[in-house]
C-alpha cells in the first residue's frame, strides 16, 4: 500500500448563490468543495480544494426557532467580558460572518483550515469581482 500524493493540483472556481438555501447544508456543500473531497485526488493532509464564492447571503434560511436561540459568542479579554448575539442580531450586523462562522465549525481543526477559508469568498448582494474566475455555478 503506498500514499498518494498528487502531482499537480488544479483548482477550480465555484459559484453558490445563497438565496432560499438552509444554512448548515450550504455550509456543508462549501466545506466539501474547499476541502477538495469531490475530488478523485483527494488526500487528507495536502489542501486540494477549490476556490468558493457564496453570493446573496443575506437571504440564508434556517429552520425551527434558530433565529431568537442560536447565539454567537465572543470574549472581549475583560473580565465578565462575553458577549452573546443572537443569530437574527448577527445576520443584520453582518450576514457574511454567519456564512464564514458555519464553514469554519465544518472544516477540520488542523493546519490546513485558515489556507482553506482564505479561499473562501462571501458576498452580501449579488455582485462580485471574480466572475472571470468562475468555471462553474451550483
Amino acid at each position: 500500500m503506498r500514499t498518494y500524493v498528487p502531482k499537480k493540483i488544479e483548482r477550480r472556481w465555484h459559484l453558490i448563490d445563497a438565496k432560499d438555501k438552509v444554512l448548515g447544508r450550504l455550509a456543508v456543500q462549501v466545506a466539501t468543495l474547499l476541502s477538495g473531497k469531490h475530488k478523485p485526488i483527494y488526500t487528507p493532509n495536502i489542501d486540494v480544494g477549490d476556490y468558493v464564492v457564496v453570493i446573496n447571503v443575506q437571504d440564508i434560511k434556517v429552520t425551527g426557532k434558530k433565529l431568537e436561540q442560536k447565539k454567537y459568542w465572543r470574549y472581549t479579554g475583560y473580565p465578565g467580558g462575553i458577549r452573546a448575539r443572537t443569530l437574527k442580531e448577527q445576520k443584520a450586523q453582518d450576514p457574511a460572518k454567519v456564512i464564514v462562522h458555519a464553514v469554519r465549525g465544518m472544516l477540520p481543526r488542523n493546519r490546513l483550515r485558515e489556507g482553506r477559508l482564505k479561499r473562501l469568498k462571501v458576498f452580501v448582494g449579488a455582485e462580485h469581482p471574480y466572475k472571470k474566475q468562475m468555471t462553474s455555478k451550483k
